[in-house]
């Protein structure tokens, strides 16, 4: 099934609106994902001070901090792994949009 010039062209604009669409969620995903990190890394300092002040032996407290605040991690990496897969969808946009252009140009030789 080849496809003409008119349905190449009307698959590089619908990409290319996707790829907008993309940058956009991108950048939410981003601002989400450094919120949640620096949520964390406050909450995380918060609670080492805490346990530093209830006297809390110095090997235990890093782990007794982060295990403490595992629900604010748990969002943090969430949030960076929405980030990434939003990243490499639209890396993916982009290389579909790419291969759609060079069919575009090389349609006049098949």
């Amino acid at each position: 099934m080849a496809l003409d010039m008119h349905d190449i062209g009307k698959a590089i604009f619908e990409t290319s609106q996707q790829i907008q669409k993309g940058v956009k969620s991108l950048y939410s995903h981003a601002k989400a994902y450094a919120e949640a990190e620096h949520e964390y890394r406050l909450a995380l300092a918060r609670e080492i001070v805490r346990l530093r002040d209830e006297k809390m032996p110095v090997s235990l407290i890093a782990d007794v901090a982060r295990g403490n605040m595992a629900d604010l991690k748990y969002k943090r990496d969430l949030a960076e792994v929405t980030y990434k897969t939003a990243k490499d969808m639209l890396e993916a946009l982009q290389s579909q949009l790419s291969g759609l252009q060079t069919l575009y140009k090389r349609q006049d030789e098949i």
